[in-house]
């Protein structure tokens, strides 16, 4: 500012106090007003007028009201500058008039004409800012006349006139008609058809038009529709001849018209008043379709054809007919209730204009009839009925037959939107239509054309129906080809003397459409796969003979004149985009030919103005773009915008151009395709095309035709040249891309020639052509890779920067430096410094702002190419962009965006160092931070955004360095900016800093709230919270990618603080999916429990507010909605992983009561089930999804929540009527296939759920699958024909799956059920425990099995069909299986592969509970279709009947065993953990039966190849789950070898009368010599996945690991209690092996089975508290004893083996005390004690009775009962008890005889040594025990000396009288214990009792005083509890199953 008032000759402190922006008074202003004036018009400088006109914005800001008496004076002022020819002084004036119109009445009133026609004039010559600020400058005056009500007194009178809505639009009008020129010149210009509007006008006027409606409100223009529509509708009309003069005035006022709707409707009203806009607009056309049959009726056809009323209404019902698809679209299957509607008929208007004579009308209503199928598919089959009914009846009607067939192919190109797909057949009846069209083309040449171009347009759109529909009627398809096409040269010649003009079009027509249907099998396309070798040999026709009919098309031309050229240009174009398609080498053999022709393209000689735009930016870097004009950056204006790029000789882009892009698929999703006219598309596919071809010929040929084009640029002229020259660099830059990309070179003559084209191209005073030159240059480095030749590129630009002085030249080569960093990161060090000092240069040009432009925009390339070596430059560089950034201008934005772009260049490449504290890096970062803060302060807002990215880096650098409350401040404000690349900044911005700072980020953005004023969406983020706000902007934004960014920034948002703030995202979605629901299914559904009658209907408060407050989500749309039940679920899955009261209600109520912040997700139950109703009860088929998603979800998270307050009940049975009110509509006739198949889904789980106990309640949800169920049993006649058969598949399936799992969930609650009732103790407790919804859940299946059983086989049989490898295709049944069809099959596949396991699961349960005999069904019906064993044998029922019961079992046996193996064998990545639980459960009810278990016992491979199935599946999946299912079917697998074994040798011995030999027959594996060969083995496929899982568990059991040197092992562990029971599940096994081998078998595998059981007891020996066995020890144990008292033990051939194998084992056994190296020496004592037992017990005499390991044994239980340990003293009595009771006296003598007298010894030590604590009790208790065992088994004579011996030690734990009352309990209870054996004794021994009591007259008297001092408690008292209890104890462990 100081720096342009001294140039002027002012004082810089006079004008910055005349800045001053708040607190000046009138009078101030008053004075300074004059001296503004002044400035005003005596500068020339347009820097000052900007800052003058910023600075009378800031004073009207401050002042209001208050500067009334200058107002006419600013406004005289800022007049002027509107019109300016510097448009950084428009915009500024724009903003301050816009701030002056807010007191200043005039505008809006008086002035009102004269102030729009000063902004059309300020739209004349403009840019896209200055559009912006004065379109919504315009609009808000126009806003404000309408709403003035009465002025204020103060006004002046003749500003009280208040204007009409007519009077403003007539406003508008006039200026989009007409443009900024007075009426009288207007209607001058037209009379003389000479004037056009400009588009900078038009553009300008409509975006005015937008922002008058949105300034309204939404309100405004539901009230105001009609007449808004009819005025913006008869824009287009051609009765306005102004608007619609040429074709290409057409187009682009159409675009305007479609634009302005698309904004105002689709943008402003909500869903209801878009419904109601829908039908005013069905209106419309119906009344313009009167206008055009009153036309039509008259029978005149020169009247008919020349009516201007008919051509007056095309264009206003192709805007009609678009937004009325574009509105229908984007309310999807909300607009149900609209088609359903017959008063408004919508259908039937747009179907009756399909006959209009216009064909931009036809393909404008096909186009709707398009979008209503998208959005509405339930729609898609019965609109391709009706017009194929209408075309077959209208067939000699041209334009039904163009209509309907546009019609078609648009709802054809409808499918791939619509998953549900169409029936299959309607492929088949489209083809014949088509074929019979064209057919009958020739028979009658008024239709010749219009049956031509219908029919192949039909043909080419059934293509895109994909591989199953096309590969049907290929056939037809290459007959069709072959006709149309010359097939020799003969033909060719024949061809071109005869016919016509007309019959040349006919047939270029013709071709171009085959062309164009051959495209769509070409790979990369719709049906790629087809396309075949020996297809493509059929369908392509001869090469040469196309090329060469293309060749002489110019002949043709010129024998038939310009009537053919538009047909054979889009022939051209269609045979070039074929080829560029195809692989080069299909033809090679005509390279040159086309090569010639793509240059004459390029070059031909009536190219006419060229379209840059067009053609150039897919050959521009993206990034390269942003430097260019604002139109080619993405804007919310693009849709209109981007015609101002094209010259006024250039059409937009528009449908009727290209009428097969139709069908072709969306690439900007709801918007009509825009195809460019033929004459710039055919130069955009030669281009591309000549890059393909022109890289595949020979060096030479490449030469030569380079040559040649260079040549044809010298040799034009004028604007010819440019655009051939524009030709030729596209083709060269597609060239030199191609060859970048097949990484193929280029010779040294071909660089020169095209480093000469692309330099003159560098050096075009065409913008975007340097941009593309300058990106060729650096490919053509690329190309070339060698590093000369990149040198001598740059230094070729740094001679021409240097010596150049012009503009063009700089901005070229500047660009071109940085394009080839970009590709070559980098040129060398050497060069570097070179291009930074030329650039630095040029980047100070202050002449030039282009040039700084450009130089810095190719220094961020460099910066950012450079990396690491561009560090030593950062400072100068940071320095220099500081520099500029406070020099230059804000006027010139777009040098602060390339600014922008090299600060964050620079910041990426500082990177982390950022974070530094040293002096250097401080300085660097506050530079950085600095410039951000200038951009941050420039109004322009693409320069706001630079500044937003480069403070987004700097946060992910150096997070702690940026002021976060300021960086969200900006945010917020910008939230809502009219720029989309501004919103799009913040949004990028906002979704890194949540995913760090969520919480800090929200709050800020809080508190900003409040504290701010400007805040744009301050309102949403006060009362809702950033997170609300978010919501809002994604209600009404429309940019995809904007869109998915604040989908994402939610999520995060979610994902952080979900569960902190939890009632505040609930009440976000319940407010979002309450704001629109449908309030009568609400309410009709008595969602209430008595409980809650206090509480009246929440469903109330949900859906509706009567508090007055404006809801913060006014009607949401439905993609939003879908959006919050999406969120509902996310809040669900955090809660789960975050505290588990969220899923206790008791637990919550708790932590609720103690601190009422605490907030839990049970507590909200009863929304989350409101929400979940709301969304699957609406309109929205998308939303029902998400709904029954999100109630399937709450179902299954809170099923298993008890209710506290009622007993046996759970929170959730209170909302079961919410449930099935929620489920019923899903059930319905009209409902699609999928929302019914998710339905069942929720049905299953909620009765799987267990939550309703009352069968009554359970039947509501019960009869909605049984309805299902009917209906699939009434076959494919009762299934809707809506569909493609795959989605009633998918129903059938669903319905299926639903109905499995219910039997699944019955079975296994009968089964838990029975168990429950055998282990009762009390019966009533197991009634109370729910046993009658356990039965008659089974009973209510029941009902229906007979039923479900055949239909679950008949689906496993079509996915065992479906699953067969593709050499079996030949094989499969023609018609197809039970519930898919032949044709469908790929797409019945992935519903098969979703629904198969849980089918397979119940079929087996049921095979298995009925014995696999079905009593309802005979042999002959096993299944409807086919089985796997009867698909080749054909379909007759006699074939099946012959058929033996055990044969349709075996058949079932096989279907299951076999989809099981092939899906465990064929593990995919997707398989669920589900499929392969149920699949393995599946096997484990199969093999409960008991013949599939002799079945499979019977058939030892099937048995090896299931076990190496199970040992594959146990290796590739961690789960301990599956690893327990499978081990568990391995245990099946042995049981049924072992059943099998024990038949055959039960059947030998009946044979041979040998039931009473003692040797058994040689049965079993390994047979007579014992070998297990691997692979063949059953056992020793066993033993390898016992191997796997013990060693997994315990790697020390590997002997590869123990077997080197012996290092100090690991102490035992204890396994996790997954692994424990593995280890577990794989010993019992074990165990079970040795009865499945013959004796020699056995003793093969003995050593390995001991080994691994010792092993697994070693490694897990734990010390547990209380002398208890770790689970796995006592599984060891247990397999121990089975293994020993195995009958292969006592088999007379095996008998030694075992002998000498088992005492190795048992010396195994002993050595673990005595360890090499002291390793294992915290093994647990009494483990191993019990495994000697077990050993002493279990085993045959032999093996431990000799002395050796006799000996050792004693000795062990000997250092026992010397143990310190009294847990090891009383396991040790309690396993001597067992030994000295043992039968066999070879086995209990030795140890009596060695350890009898020691037990005496210690128990005669109790007299001087008394029990102090319950474990010493317990000793004594245990050895007296053992001692009374001895008396009992001794012989008679020694009887009495161990009663002699056992009398006294009892006596002695008698106490005294008087001392018993002071006893411990200890002391006690012995006392008690004693006591009671002595009285068992006493009479039991008698004479041996007397003779001791007699002998002993003190033992005597102690006994007879005892039994004095406790007989009245001896007599009535049981014995001590507690003592009962040790006892009872001690025979717990006494009798574990190893013993």
């Amino acid at each position: 500012m100081h720096t342009w008032c001294s140039l002027e000759g002012l004082d810089p402190m006079e004008l910055e106090l005349s800045m001053i922006v708040n607190g000046v008074s009138c009078c101030p202003l008053c004075g300074l007003s004059p001296l503004f004036l002044t400035l005003l018009f005596s500068l020339w400088q347009s820097q000052g007028r900007y800052e003058i006109m910023l600075s009378l914005q800031s004073i009207l800001t401050g002042l209001g009201a208050a500067a009334a008496p200058c107002h006419r004076d600013i406004y005289k002022a800022a007049r002027s500058c509107l019109t300016d020819r510097s448009m950084a002084v428009r915009c500024a004036a724009a903003k301050c008039l816009l701030e002056l119109q807010n007191e200043a009445v005039f505008m809006w009133s008086t002035d009102l004409d004269s102030m729009a026609t000063l902004c059309f004039k300020s739209f004349e010559g403009s840019n896209y800012d200055v559009r912006i600020s004065v379109s919504k400058l315009l609009g808000t005056v126009l806003a404000k006349a309408v709403l003035a009500k009465h002025p204020g007194a103060a006004a002046p009178k003749q500003s009280a006139r208040r204007t009409s809505l007519e009077e403003v639009l007539e406003l508008l009008g006039t200026g989009f008609l007409r443009g900024s020129s007075g009426f009288l010149r207007a209607s001058g210009d037209v009379l003389k058809g000479s004037s056009s509007v400009s588009k900078d006008v038009r553009v300008g006027v409509t975006q005015a038009y937008v922002v008058f409606v949105s300034t309204l409100g939404g309100a405004w223009l539901e009230k105001n529709f009609a007449i808004f529509l009819s005025h913006i509708l008869s824009l287009v009309s051609q009765l306005n001849s102004k608007a619609t003069q040429t074709q290409i005035d057409a187009v682009c006022c159409r675009r305007c018209v479609s634009f302005i709707l698309r904004a105002t409707i689709g943008g402003l009203l909500g869903e209801k008043a878009q419904i109601a806009a829908a039908k005013d607009i069905c209106q419309a056309i119906w009344k313009l379709k009167k206008v055009v049959d009153a036309v039509l009726s008259d029978g005149n056809l020169e009247t008919r054809l020349s009516s201007t009323d008919v051509a007056a209404t095309q264009h206003t019902l192709v805007c009609a007919l678009q937004e009325l698809g574009n509105l229908i679209h984007s309310l999807g299957t909300t607009a149900a209730p609209l088609l359903q509607d017959s008063s408004t008929g919508l259908l039937d208007s747009v179907i009756s204009v399909v006959l209009h004579p216009s064909i931009s009308v036809r393909l404008a209503a096909a186009w709707c009839l398009h979008c209503i199928a998208v959005a509405l598919p339930s729609q898609l089959t019965p609109l391709l009925d009706r017009c194929l009914e209408r075309i077959t009846t209208l067939k000699s009607s041209p334009e039904a037959v163009t209509g309907f067939s546009f019609a078609v192919a648009a709802l054809l190109g409808a499918v791939t939107h619509c998953p549900l797909g169409i029936p299959h057949g309607k492929g088949k009846i489209i083809m014949a239509l088509a074929e019979d069209l064209l057919c009958s083309a020739a028979q009658n040449s008024r239709l010749s054309l219009q049956r031509t171009q219908a029919g192949w347009l039909l043909i080419a759109a059934v293509m895109t129906l994909g591989p199953a529909v096309v590969s049907c009627h290929l056939a037809r398809v290459l007959l069709l080809w072959k006709c149309v096409f010359p097939v020799s040269p003969k033909d060719l010649e024949t061809e071109k003397s005869r016919g016509d003009s007309f019959t040349w079009q006919v047939t270029l027509e013709g071709r171009a459409g085959a062309l164009c249907a051959l495209k769509s099998l070409c790979p990369r396309t719709y049906c790629g796969e087809v396309l075949t070798e020996e297809v493509f040999q059929q369908c392509v026709p001869p090469p040469h003979c196309t090329f060469s009919f293309v060749s002489r098309l110019s002949s043709i031309l010129k024998t038939y004149g310009n009537s053919l050229k538009t047909p054979s240009v889009v022939y051209r174009q269609r045979l070039y985009e074929l080829l560029i398609l195809l692989p080069p080498e299909t033809y090679k053999g005509n390279l040159s030919a086309i090569l010639k022709e793509l240059a004459a393209e390029l070059t031909a000689p009536d190219t006419q103005a060229a379209a840059s735009t067009c053609l150039l930016p897919a050959l521009c870097h993206p990034d390269d773009l942003l430097i260019l004009s604002p139109l080619l950056q993405e804007t919310d204006h693009r849709f209109i915008e981007e015609q101002l790029l094209l010259g006024n000789g250039v059409a937009c882009g528009s449908l009727e151009y290209d009428p097969y892009s139709i069908y072709e698929k969306d690439v900007e999703g709801d918007s009509v395709p825009k195809p460019l006219p033929p004459v710039l598309s055919v130069i955009s596919s030669a281009s591309k095309l000549f890059g393909v071809v022109c890289a595949n010929v020979e060096e030479a040929q490449r030469f030569q035709i380079l040559e040649q084009l260079l040549n044809s640029i010298k040799h034009t002229k004028g604007a010819r040249q440019q655009a051939v020259q524009l030709h030729i660099v596209c083709a060269v830059s597609n060239l030199l891309k191609y060859v970048a990309g097949s990484k193929r070179s280029l010779g040294p003559e071909v660089r020169r020639l095209v480093l000469t084209l692309v330099l003159g191209a560098l050096e075009s005073p065409n913008p975007l052509l340097r941009c593309a030159a300058s990106e060729a240059w650096a490919r053509l480095a690329q190309v070339v890779d060698d590093g000369v030749f990149t040198a001598g590129l740059a230094q070729v630009s740094f001679d021409k920067l240097k010596s150049a002085r012009d503009v063009v030249t700089r901005t070229g080569h500047s660009l071109a430096l940085g394009s080839l960093h970009r590709y070559l990161g980098g040129i060398g060090p050497q060069h570097l410094s070179s291009c930074i000092g030329v650039l630095y240069t040029l980047s100070q040009d202050s002449t030039s702002p282009d040039v700084q432009t450009w130089a810095l925009h190719s220094l961020s390339l460099i910066i950012d190419s450079a990396g690491a070596l561009y560090h030593v430059h950062v400072e100068p560089t940071l320095s220099l962009v500081t520099m500029l950034l406070l020099n230059v201008p804000p006027t010139h934005a777009e040098v602060h965006q390339s600014l922008g772009r090299c600060l964050n260049a620079l910041i990426t490449t500082l990177g982390p160092e950022l974070q530094g504290n040293n002096t250097s890096v401080s300085t660097l970062r506050t530079s950085c931070l600095l410039g951000c803060a200038v951009m941050q302060d420039n109004p322009g807002c693409l320069v706001q955004a630079q500044a937003i990215s480069c403070l987004q880096q700097l946060h992910m650098f150096a997070p702690r360095h940026v002021n976060l409350s300021s960086l969200v401040s900006c945010l917020c404000v910008n939230l809502c900016s009219p720029y989309l690349l501004l919103r799009r900044a913040v949004l990028a911005c906002l979704r890194q800093l949540v995913q760090r700072e969520a919480a800090e980020v929200s709050e800020h953005a809080v508190l900003l709230a409040r504290d701010s004023r400007d805040l744009a969406a301050d309102t949403n983020i006060r009362e809702v919270g950033l997170e609300g706000a978010l919501l809002a902007l994604l209600d009404k934004e429309t940019d995809k990618s904007l869109c998915q960014d604040i989908r994402e920034t939610l999520h995060h948002m979610l994902t952080s603080m979900a569960v902190e703030k939890l009632s505040l995202w609930l009440k976000l979605c319940k407010d979002v999916l309450a704001a629109s629901a449908d309030f009568a299914a609400v309410t009709c559904v008595d969602t209430m429990q008595e409980e809650e009658g206090d509480r009246g209907d929440d469903a109330s408060v949900l859906t509706s507010r009567s508090d007055g407050k404006p809801h913060p989500f006014s009607n949401p749309r439905w993609a939003t909605r879908v959006f919050a039940a999406d969120c509902i679920c996310r809040i669900i899955d955090q809660c789960e992983n975050s505290n588990s009261a969220h899923f206790d209600i008791a637990l919550a109520q708790e932590m609720k009561k103690s601190d009422s912040r605490n907030d839990f997700l049970v507590l909200h139950l009863s929304d989350l089930i409101r929400m979940a109703f709301m969304a699957a009860t609406d309109h929205s088929d998308q939303l029902r999804l998400s709904g029954l998603d999100t109630l399937l979800l709450v179902i299954r998270r809170f099923a298993d929540i008890a209710e506290p307050e009622f007993p046996g009940h759970v929170i959730l049975e209170q909302y079961q009527a919410n449930v099935g009110a929620a489920l019923r509509p899903a059930f319905t006739s009209e409902t699609p296939p999928d929302i019914t198949a998710k339905a069942c889904q929720v049905c299953s789980a909620w009765i799987a759920s267990g939550v309703v106990s009352d069968l009554n309640d359970l039947r509501r949800v019960h009869q909605l699958l049984v309805s299902s169920l009917t209906k699939v049993q009434a076959g494919k006649e009762a299934l809707s024909h809506l569909y493609n058969e795959s989605a009633s598949t998918m129903e059938i399936l669903a319905v299926l799956k639903a109905w499995a799992e219910v039997y699944i969930i019955a079975v296994q609650r009968h089964k838990s059920h029975k168990q429950t009732l055998k282990a009762a103790v009390n019966p009533e407790d197991s009634v109370k425990s729910g046993s009658p919804p356990a039965d008659g859940l089974l009973d209510l299946v029941c009902t229906d099995l007979g039923t479900l059983s055949r239909l679950w086989l008949a689906a496993l049989q079509d996915f065992a069909v479906l699953t067969l490898p593709a050499e079996f295709a030949s094989q499969l049944p023609v018609e197809g299986g039970a519930f898919y069809t032949a044709e469908t099959s790929e797409n019945a596949r992935l519903h098969y592969h979703s629904s198969w396991a849980l089918i397979l699961h119940a079929a087996a349960l049921w095979l298995t509970s009925t014995g696999f005999a079905d009593p309802d069904e005979g042999a002959a019906n096993l299944s409807r279709p086919v089985t796997p064993t009867s698909m080749c044998q054909g379909s007759s029922s006699s074939g099946a009947a012959v058929k033996s019961p055990e044969d349709v079992y075996t058949d079932r046996v096989h279907l299951i065993l076999g989809i099981s193996v092939e899906f465990l064998c064929s593990l995919r990545s997707d398989a669920t953990m589900e499929s392969l639980a149920s699949c393995l459960h599946a096997l484990q009810a199969l093999l409960d039966a008991p013949w599939p278990r002799s079945k499979i016992g019977s058939d030892q491979d099937l048995g090896i190849e299931l076990l190496n199935v199970l040992h594959r599946v146990i290796l590739t999946r961690e789960s301990p789950a599956i690893q327990l299912a499978s081990l568990e079917v391995v245990r099946q697998i042995i049981c049924a070898a072992q059943e099998h074994v024990k038949e055959k040798r039960r059947s030998a011995e009946v044979d041979d009368g040998a039931s009473e030999k003692e040797t058994l027959p040689e049965f079993g594996e390994g047979k007579d010599t014992g070998g297990l060969v691997p692979g063949k083995s059953l056992v020793f496929a066993t033993l390898e996945l016992c191997v796997c899982i013990l060693v997994r568990q315990l790697p020390e059991l590997n002997p590869k690991l123990t077997g080197g040197p012996r290092v100090k092992a690991a102490k035992p562990q204890t396994l996790s209690e997954e692994g424990s029971k593995l280890v577990t599940a794989a010993l019992v096994i074990l165990a079970e092996l040795p009865a499945v081998c013959s004796p020699e078998g056995s003793i093969s595998i003995l050593p390995t089975i001991l080994y691994l059981a010792i092993g697994v007891l070693r490694e897990t020996a734990v010390k547990l508290p209380g002398g208890q066995l770790s689970s796995t020890v006592t599984a060891s144990l247990q397999a121990l004893k089975g293994i020993l008292t195995s009958p292969m033990a006592r088999a007379e051939k095996s008998h030694a083996a075992w002998t000498s194998l088992l005492q190795n084992a048992l010396a195994t056994v002993l050595d673990c005390w005595s360890p090499v190296d002291g390793e294992h020496q915290e093994l647990d004592e009494v483990s191993l004690l019990t495994a000697i037992t077990v050993f002493i017990l279990s085993t045959s005499p032999e093996v431990t009775t000799i002395p050796c390991l006799q000996k050792r044994c004693i000795e062990k239980f000997k250092a026992a009962l010397e143990s310190k340990d009294p847990v090891v003293q009383m396991k040790t009595y309690q396993l001597l008890h067992s030994i000295f009771q043992f039968p066999n006296p070879a086995i209990s003598y030795p140890y009596i005889y060695s350890l009898a007298s020691s037990i005496v010894e210690k128990l005669q030590e109790i007299d001087k040594r008394k029990p102090e604590d319950t474990a010493e009790l317990q000793i004594f208790q245990e050895g007296i025990k053992v001692l009374e065992a001895l008396v009992t088994i001794a012989e008679e004579q020694h009887r009495s000396q161990l009663v002699a011996c056992l009398l006294p030690v009892l006596i002695s734990f008698l106490l005294e009288e008087n001392a018993l009352g002071s006893a411990t309990s200890v002391m006690r209870s012995l006392h008690d214990f004693a006591l009671q054996n002595l009285m068992q004794i006493g009479p039991r021994y008698s004479s041996v009792f007397r003779n001791v009591m007699a002998s002993s007259p003190a033992m005597r008297a102690r006994l007879e005083a005892a039994v004095k001092g406790n007989q009245e408690s001896v007599r009535v008292e049981p014995p001590s509890k507690h003592a009962k209890n040790l006892g009872r104890n001690s025979s717990i462990q006494l009798k574990t199953n190893f013993l």
